[in-house]
């Protein structure tokens, strides 16, 4: 039985000055790293995800047809698009902190670090069995897609999930606290801190 923290897409194109920024992800980037630091021996693994799109590709309709514009509910501008400076983990996460690296949305839209790989190659659900992950906590960008996406996943497989939302960003008020509510009605424990 082992203790994770999920730390999802903290990414440059999701902080102010991205390709599609959330509100004060830069903030949450530092509060993670603080985080990290004073609760390090709380956790086994700490295991952070990307968006990684493939370029010149609608990674599965996740982009538009290059002459649409976004609607953004089910397609969104170009972001995190792999090797580029905007899929790098935002500055103010210390990545030394970071123990194992996922990536998403290869070619797919990713939301779910359950959609995601390891360098390794295995998949996250691969890596939740062998290193026996019961309990995550999950925080990170952004707390009404890819956040939500993974808390539920988690819970889905059976895992004890928390959701830190002071250590998370989102899109839009309205979105946030419907995915909260989405969470606890689906079992997961929603704390604002620690």
């Amino acid at each position: 039985m082992a203790r994770a923290i999920l730390v999802i897409d903290v990414q440059v194109d999701f902080c102010e000055g991205g390709a599609l920024a959330c509100s004060g992800g830069a903030a949450t980037a530092s509060r993670i790293s603080e985080h990290l630091k004073k609760h390090a021996s709380d956790y086994d693994f700490v295991i952070a995800s990307r968006d990684w799109h493939t370029a010149h590709d609608s990674n599965g309709g996740h982009f538009p047809d290059p002459d649409d514009q976004p609607d953004y509910v089910n397609n969104w501008p170009l972001h995190c698009i792999a090797g580029e400076s905007g899929s790098e983990y935002h500055p103010n996460l210390d990545q030394s902190l970071i123990g194992i690296h996922i990536k998403k949305g290869q070619g797919a839209p990713g939301y779910s670090i359950f959609e995601g790989t390891a360098d390794s190659g295995q998949t996250f659900q691969e890596l939740i069995s062998e290193f026996e992950i019961t309990q995550v906590d999950v925080v990170g960008i952004a707390t009404d897609y890819c956040v939500r996406a993974s808390a539920l996943d988690a819970k889905r497989i059976g895992l004890d999930v928390r959701v830190i939302t002071g250590l998370t960003a989102g899109v839009a008020q309205e979105s946030i606290e419907n995915s909260i509510d989405q969470m606890i009605d689906a079992g997961i424990e929603v704390k604002p801190v620690y």
